[in-house]
C-alpha cells in the first residue's frame, strides 16, 4: 500500500446535533477539504432504470426504488474515499452503493436486475430484519441492517471478522457495532477503498469491510431496489 498522510486521509469534522437529525453528532469525515468533489447528476449515467428513478436536485438525490437497477458513474475509480448521507423512507427499505463494478457487469443488464459484479456496501432499513425475524422466528444469520459489505456475482473479497456465519463460504462482512438509525433518520457513511481493501464507517465509527477485493478498479453505482430512499452530500476524493 502506498503511504498517505494521516492528517490528509483522516480529515475530521466535529458537528452538532440539528433538529432534523441530518448531521451525525459524532466526529466524522465529512468530505470537506482539499481534493474532495461533489457527485451530482452530471457524474452518473442511467443504466437500467427509468429516467426518473433517480431524481437529482444539486447534491441531493431521491430514488423512487423502481425499477430495480442502478445509476452508474461515468468514470472508473481505483483508490478513493467516499462519503454519503442517506435515509430510508419506507420500512424494510433496501439499497446500496456498489464499488469497483467491472465493465462486464453491465453487459445486457435489463431493468429489475442488479450488476453481477462489484463490492456492495449495503444500505438496509431495520424493518427488513424485523420482517425476516417475524417470518422465520429467528434473526437472520446471513445479513444485518447495520452496514454489511460483500462481493457481488463474480467479484471476490476476504471479509474482516465478524463475517456472516451462513452460508459457510460467506464473503459477507458483518458490522462489529449496530449504529444505523431507522426509517426517517439520516445516516452517514464514510467508505475508504484503497488497493483492494474496503472499510466502512457508519455514523462516525468503523464497523466492517474486507481486503483482497477483485476487481479493485471499476465503476461506482447507486442502487434502486424496491423502496424510496434519499441521499445527499455524496462526495469523493481520489487517492494515488
Amino acid at each position: 500500500m502506498k503511504s498517505f498522510s494521516l492528517a490528509c486521509l483522516f480529515l475530521i469534522a466535529a458537528t452538532a446535533l440539528t433538529a432534523d437529525d441530518s448531521v451525525v453528532t459524532k466526529a466524522f469525515i465529512d468530505g470537506s477539504g482539499p481534493g474532495w468533489v461533489d457527485l451530482t447528476a452530471a457524474d452518473f449515467d442511467t443504466i437500467n432504470t427509468d429516467p426518473d428513478t433517480f431524481q437529482w436536485n444539486g447534491t441531493e438525490v431521491h430514488c423512487k426504488g423502481t425499477p430495480v437497477g442502478v445509476t452508474r458513474s461515468k468514470k472508473k475509480f481505483t483508490n478513493f474515499e467516499l462519503v454519503a448521507t442517506w435515509r430510508h423512507n419506507k420500512s424494510g427499505g433496501n439499497s446500496g452503493i456498489f464499488l469497483w463494478a467491472p465493465d462486464e457487469a453491465f453487459k445486457d443488464l435489463k431493468p429489475n436486475q442488479l450488476p453481477p459484479g462489484g463490492i456492495e456496501v449495503q444500505i438496509l432499513d431495520h424493518g427488513y430484519g424485523e420482517e425476516y425475524e417475524k417470518k422465520n422466528g429467528k434473526k437472520s444469520d446471513w445479513f444485518t441492517t447495520n452496514g454489511d459489505v460483500f462481493p457481488v456475482g463474480t467479484s471476490t473479497m476476504i471479509p474482516f471478522e465478524p463475517k456472516a456465519p451462513a452460508p459457510k463460504d460467506s464473503q459477507r462482512a458483518f458490522p462489529r457495532k449496530e449504529l444505523s438509525k431507522g426509517i426517517g433518520h439520516w445516516n452517514h457513511y464514510y467508505i475508504r477503498a484503497i488497493n483492494g481493501e474496503v472499510r466502512l464507517w457508519v455514523n462516525g465509527e468503523e464497523v466492517s469491510g474486507g481486503t483482497g477485493c477483485k476487481p479493485n478498479t471499476g465503476f461506482l453505482c447507486l442502487e434502486s431496489e424496491g423502496a424510496p430512499i434519499d441521499m445527499k452530500n455524496i462526495r469523493i476524493r481520489e487517492l494515488p
